[in-house]
């Protein structure tokens, strides 16, 4: 298989936001200005509603890794790449790298929980002021802490692995639990770690001083573990009944007398039911998320650098179709000039916010004050908007195909 030519975007830090408006320094300021954001209609007669675009930097206060942030992955492990889809596919070796540092990683990211930040996106639905949300992050936090807020998962989910054959899922605890199985030697060592603390601490200065680097979405790396050893089952499904291939032969998907998948396979290979890097997002994801951009008259913006053009696109598309934007995030934003270009200095942030600040304390502020205003009566906010069809709103299972 040819390698794609693919380079990791914006690995270095971005030049420093301008603070839009100024006031928006500080904490009451950057709560004045989005409360400002919030109440002021919507230019050119759009829809009185608000859609958030949030990425990795939401998740840091629940113990995750980012990767653009002060310390995010590729800040403080230089040598991180993440594998890429075609290596994934091509190669027995590279899978069983990526599986056993994933099945290391799982229990952490499998236990952490949604933080205050994404409690008050909850609070912001159901004030009637957010109507949907698109997220990068495949952590799952949204959905848990706002299962009623319509919301998709850009870059899909790892609560699932899903097979890159039949398109069959498979949650992401019953796999862990088969590579347990296929692994002891592997299992005892995570269950050490665990026991240790190892894997607890959310200091990545302490983990690396156990020898563990802790890198995004659950990805953990021991210097010098045997991955070679690593081995990971092959789809339930296709063992029982091989695809046909493209080219019209019959897919080969054997397995050992444990279950282990073999590298002669052709069909039946699991992967994580994300977009992973360098594999393109599915049409269905990618016209639900214009749909919930078109649907809306504002953007808030929270925690991501918008370094992946999947969503640095959809921002674009709300500045094009005239909508207000706000953006929360610590540090730059890719070519956020364009976002706040021709902007009426006095404005105070009905148009546009720029705020370089944690969404950690500045969410919930910000519906602490919108709750008071309402109760009180003062500054109207915007009535609750009427939320997407549940068809509209779906979040497609077969997000890959």
């Amino acid at each position: 298989m040819r390698k794609p030519l693919l380079r990791i975007p914006y690995t270095e830090l971005l030049p420093p936001p301008t603070t839009i408006p100024p006031n928006a320094r500080s904490l009451p300021g950057a709560v004045t200005a989005l409360h400002e954001f919030i109440k002021s209609p919507p230019p050119n007669g759009l829809p009185p509603s608000t859609v958030v675009l949030s990425g990795a930097g939401l998740s840091v206060a629940s113990g995750l890794a980012d990767y653009r942030g002060a310390n995010g992955t590729y800040r403080v492990n230089k040598t991180y790449r993440p594998i890429y889809y075609h290596e994934f596919l091509a190669s027995h070796e590279a899978r069983k790298r990526y599986w056993a540092r994933s099945f290391l990683g799982w229990t952490s990211l499998h236990t952490a929980k949604p933080n205050t930040g994404h409690h008050a996106v909850k609070d912001l639905g159901q004030l009637g002021l957010v109507s949907s949300v698109i997220t990068q992050n495949v952590d799952s936090f949204h959905s848990k802490a706002h299962p009623e807020l319509p919301t998709l998962e850009l870059h899909g989910y790892l609560r699932s692995t899903v097979c890159t054959s039949c398109w069959n899922e498979l949650p992401r605890d019953t796999f862990q639990d088969e590579l347990a199985r296929l692994n002891p030697v592997w299992a005892a060592f995570l269950k050490d770690a665990v026991a240790s603390g190892a894997l607890g601490t959310e200091d990545p200065a302490k983990k690396r001083a156990r020898g563990i680097w802790m890198n995004s979405d659950g990805d953990v790396d021991v210097p010098y573990a045997p991955y070679t050893t690593f081995r990971y089952p092959a789809c339930p499904k296709c063992i029982t009944s091989p695809p046909t291939l493209a080219d019209g032969s019959r897919g080969v998907v054997e397995v050992d007398h444990d279950g282990a998948g073999s590298a002669s396979n052709t069909a039946g290979i699991l992967k994580p039911a994300v977009v992973m890097f360098g594999e393109s997002i599915s049409n269905k994801v990618k016209q639900t998320a214009e749909e919930y951009i078109d649907s809306a008259g504002r953007l808030l913006v929270l925690a991501t650098s918008l370094a992946t053009y999947s969503a640095w696109r959809l921002a674009k598309r709300a500045k094009d179709r005239g909508m207000s934007i706000a953006v929360v995030n610590i540090g730059g934003v890719r070519g956020e000039d364009v976002f706040f270009a021709d902007l009426d200095p006095q404005q105070l942030g009905g148009q546009r916010v720029r705020v370089d600040m944690s969404t950690e304390s500045l969410l919930p502020t910000l519906v602490e004050e919108l709750r008071r205003s309402q109760t009180q009566g003062a500054g109207a906010l915007p009535g609750p908007v009427t939320p997407l069809r549940r068809s509209e709103t779906a979040v497609f299972k077969d997000m890959l195909s």
